[in-house]
């Protein structure tokens, strides 16, 4: 959503690079671009004048560090200056009453139906006991959505296809939840095409009869300055508590993130990152600031891997690699894990992999394509694999790996790349485990965690991905080249920077380069 932004900013940030000191003119310089990164994500012109006035004051006023450049003390201020338009700080959702009752709002599209179903699974995964309403009487097609989205999740719907009065629905639908200890009631109200007279009538009955705790408008990412207008008209009606955005996920500027929160005055809760029904996060200001000017967002990716990785597990593939030799069974189990938080584009923009290589969008978003094509090609192949070649690939010789490309459905080069290129991360994990003294301490949310970790906090992102941490560099030419420094082995890396080791004797063929290669005959 913010890709177009990021690469902006990174640029206005880049032309600083030079620099020694900060000064009024390149300060100007630099607070230009950013107006015009903000002004194309499509943020209202109002958020742009008061976000550059409060950049401008700040940099002007910043103390010159000497061992920080320019550069880096204008990220800081604009990073400090993003969070604050966000919103500062994390506002959980209030839940008071006997029972809780939230109601969402929103115009027809925005997603309102689905986040109703979503609020309800990740307050059931929280240990509470939702009831979703079907308040929606006027699209018989969203009382049907609602209750399949409660079988999905398995929560109860309250619905009544034949009732058009939301009030009575409602105080049924409370009484049922008293009754059976069900807590909140999500009620899922109206929605149009476009705010009229009789749905904020239909809305209004419903607020002042219950009382919610939580009154959370749905605003659709995608409709940009459009979705400022709508909630500036329901929050002067129903004074909304809190604000839930949907589609963050797709490929609209930004703008209307970057807005709502300034012009409306209220918190946004939670946002939508995708399709699926365990897709709704809790809205941290400085993480998405983070997000924006590419710097990674590890505390979202670390609990994104405690919710959706088993930590026993976890702990259980980490001590394997770093106590004993990498295997392709091992591999493939910390594969499985990464693939359950998300695909390999999140995951490298949660890391901030584009910040610390200097990769604008498009090349990180060509990085990842590439990454998941080998992550498919992989599970492939040692799915076709017997237990033995999965745990000692060594064995692997040319007529094992025919049958194991047929098996596959692979070219046998494919299979022979794919190898190479495992033997390649194996030697990184053997001098991963000498940095680390064999075992323990190292890198903080990767095995070993920080010292005197448990080393279960998160599977080594570098060991469980293709390509990273010992893949073979693999990408098309990018334009300008993929920057120096990446690390061994990354995508498009640098060949030759990986620690080398003489292979074994009578190592077994496969294609040319790597550790497989075929031995000439006599």
């Amino acid at each position: 959503m913010f890709d177009q932004l990021s690469d902006r900013l990174k640029n206005a940030m880049r032309n600083l690079g030079g620099d020694t000191k900060l000064t009024a003119e390149n300060i100007e310089e630099a607070i230009g671009e950013v107006r015009r990164a903000l002004l194309e994500a499509d943020v209202s012109l109002k958020v742009v004048k008061l976000f550059i006035s409060r950049v401008r004051q700040k940099a002007l006023g910043t103390e010159v560090i000497e061992s920080v450049s320019p550069a880096q003390q204008f990220v800081k201020v604009v990073h400090d200056e993003l969070i604050e338009i966000l919103g500062t700080d994390n506002v959980p959702i209030t839940l008071e009453g006997k029972p809780p009752v939230v109601m969402l709002l929103g115009l027809q599209g925005a997603g309102k139906t689905t986040a109703c179903g979503k609020l309800a699974k990740k307050l059931k995964d929280e240990g509470m006991s939702p009831l979703m309403v079907a308040c929606d009487v006027q699209r018989p097609a969203a009382i049907l959505q609602l209750q399949t989205l409660g079988k999905q999740i398995d929560v109860p719907v309250f619905a009544d296809l034949e009732s058009k009065d939301v009030h009575e629905i409602a105080e049924r639908a409370l009484a049922q939840a008293r009754a059976n200890n069900n807590s909140p009631v999500i009620i899922d109200t109206a929605g149009r095409l476009q705010i009229d007279t009789e749905l904020m009538a239909e809305i209004m009955i419903l607020d002042r009869a219950f009382e919610p705790s939580e009154k959370l408008l749905v605003i659709d990412a995608m409709t940009g300055q459009e979705s400022v207008n709508v909630a500036e008209t329901f929050n002067t009606q129903l004074d909304v508590s809190g604000i839930i955005m949907t589609k963050v996920d797709g490929d609209a500027r930004g703008g209307a993130a970057l807005s709502v929160r300034e012009i409306v005055g209220k918190p946004i809760k939670y946002i939508s990152t995708g399709e699926k029904l365990d897709n709704l996060d809790a809205f941290y200001p400085d993480r998405m600031a983070s997000r924006i000017l590419d710097m990674g967002d590890v505390l979202s990716l670390v609990e994104k891997a405690k919710q959706v990785i088993d930590e026993k597990e976890a702990e259980k593939v980490a001590m394997q690699m770093l106590q004993g030799e990498f295997t392709l069974e091992m591999f493939i189990k910390s594969q499985k894990m990464m693939k359950k938080m998300g695909n390999m584009g999140d995951l490298m923009k949660m890391m901030g992999v584009g910040g610390m290589f200097g990769l604008n969008s498009s090349q990180q978003a060509q990085i990842a394509e590439h990454g998941d094509k080998m992550m498919k090609l992989y599970e492939t192949a040692i799915s076709s694999m017997t237990l033995e070649e999965q745990r000692k690939p060594e064995i692997i010789t040319m007529s094992r790996r025919r049958r194991i490309a047929a098996g596959a459905g692979l070219k046998d080069s494919e299979v022979g790349q794919m190898l190479n290129e495992f033997e390649q991360m194996r030697g990184m994990m053997s001098h991963f485990r000498k940095l680390m003294g064999g075992f323990g301490g190292g890198f903080p949310g990767m095995p070993g965690g920080s010292p005197g970790g448990t080393g279960a906090e998160m599977p080594n992102p570098f060991a469980g991905l293709p390509g990273m941490g010992g893949g073979k560099p693999g990408l098309p030419p990018m334009p300008g080249g993929m920057p120096g420094g990446l690390p061994p082995g990354f995508p498009g890396g640098l060949p030759g920077s990986m620690p080398k080791k003489k292979p074994p004797s009578g190592y077994p063929g496969g294609i040319g380069g790597g550790y497989y290669k075929k031995k000439k005959k006599k």
